[in-house]
Order: structure tokens, then sequence, then C-alpha cells
């Protein structure tokens, strides 16, 4: 389970620090550790990854495990200090939208789109989101405790986890669907959609990358069950991201702007 001969070339192209482990509890919080510890040394865009994560963290405190080589973890620092306050709750969602393109120029023949907020899922061509939808990707960013202009936003992607292997049937992984993943090309497509994302979004605001964002996320337009983090449950039809990047639901005539949540699709 070394890193390949040919290591990853397409990847270190685009980030300035590629740091493959071949064996870590968490890319997150080592990455969030090691940029606290020798912030000079870890610039924007900075990599950690493996493909044997022991002990990962998925969104609302989920533990994420993967069987060695069945799956890779990636960890991105992000340097967000010219981003306004206001608009980075849309940086997860720039992370998603970016993965998912990543993910759809491996997998020509399938559909790939987020959930909201950046689960990344994958199903059948043409089939739509109610037909067979499996999760291939899920993303989690954490602010540096030492330095609030720093986010880490740690991505774990199936790629040769055998149907067998994978934890849900609502799982899914690029061997489930039949692909080999080129991981350094995964990569590569990665950093380039997420660094010119995020660039997009110092420059211009939420408004220039909520357009492409909402078209990757098919939750738009669904009827959702939002379970929230306090035990509530919303019901109702996913109506828009609002400014912030929160998801508005639409319920017995009224607006619930959702900023934290698990959403089903029920339809």
């Amino acid at each position: 389970m070394s890193i390949p001969n040919e290591g990853y070339p397409l990847a270190a192209a685009v980030s300035p620090r590629l740091q493959y482990v071949e064996t870590v509890a968490s890319t997150n919080a080592k990455l969030l550790h090691d940029a606290a510890e020798a912030p000079d040394g870890h610039p924007h865009l900075s990599v950690l990854f493996t493909r044997d994560q022991r002990a990962g963290r998925g969104r609302l405190d989920r533990v994420w495990t993967a069987p060695p080589g069945a799956a890779l973890a990636i960890s991105v620092l992000l340097r967000v200090g010219a981003i306004n306050i206001a608009d980075r709750g849309w940086i997860p969602l720039v992370a998603g939208a970016a993965m998912a393109d990543a993910v759809a120029a491996q997998l020509p023949g399938a559909e790939v789109w987020v959930k909201w907020p950046n689960d990344v899922l994958v199903g059948p061509a043409g089939a739509g989101y109610e037909a067979g939808a499996r999760k291939i990707c899920g993303i989690l960013a954490e602010v540096v405790p030492s330095d609030p202009f720093a986010v880490v936003v740690g991505a774990g992607v199936n790629t040769a986890m055998a149907s067998v292997d994978l934890p849900v049937p609502t799982a899914t992984s690029f061997a489930d669907q039949g692909a080999v993943a080129d991981e350094d090309r995964l990569l590569a497509d990665y950093l380039t959609a997420l660094r010119d994302g995020i660039a997009d979004l110092a420059v211009g605001g939420h408004a220039a990358v909520a357009g492409r964002i909402s078209d990757r996320c098919r939750t738009l337009g669904a009827d959702v069950s939002v379970s929230l983090p306090d035990g509530e449950t919303v019901r109702g039809r996913a109506a828009r991201l609002d400014d912030a990047g929160r998801l508005v639901v639409e319920r017995d005539g009224r607006e619930v702007v959702v900023g934290a949540g698990d959403v089903v699709h029920v339809r």
C-alpha cells in the first residue's frame, strides 16, 4: 500500500505541499495539528492524504472507516482570510461541488451530484435523484483552532472498496460502479476545482459560486426530511440556498432556514 512509483505528479503540480502518509488516525486531525504547529510550512492548498485512515470523522461526529487501500482520505488546508465572514458557510459547499466534478469526470456513464450540504452521490444516468443514488464521498470542514483564517477540508472517497465491504446499502465506490479510480487525476481535478472555487468566493462572494453549486445540488427542488441537531425534524420542499449557503425549506406556506442537519430525499 505504498505510494505508487509514479507518484502523484498531476496533484503535485496543483498543490504547493502534497504529503502522503502510509497510515494515520485522521487526516483532518493531523493537518489541523501540523498547520497549527508550523503555519509557515503549510501554505494555502497544502494537502495531507492516505489510503489507510483508521479513525476518520464525518459530519455530525459520525465515524468514517474503510478497509486499508479501499478509500482515499484527503485533507486540504485553505487560507480564507480574503473571504468575507458572511460567505464562509459556502466553503464546504464549494468543496462538495469540486469533488462532484472530479468524480463525474471518471464516471461518464453515471450521474453525479451533491446532497446538501456536501455529500457526493452517484446514480444511474437519467434516473434522477430518487432512484438508486448512493454516497461515494463525504466532506467535513473544520477551522484551525489557533487560526480563524485557516480551514481544513477533509474528504473521504470510496475508491477501491468492494461492494461487499460497503458499510451501508446507500454507499457506493468506484469499484462498485465498475471503474478503476485514477487517484492522481481525481486528486488533481478536485484540488483544481477547489482552488478555483475558493478564489471565486474570495473575489466575487457567494454570488460568484452559487449558480454552479445550485446546479450540482439535486436536493434543491426535492421533498426532504431534515433531522436537525436538536432532534427536531423539518419536512417540506427544498427551495433554494440563502446568501449564507443554508438550505431554505418551504413548509406549510412558510420558509424554514436550515444551517445544519441530516437530509433525506423523500421523493
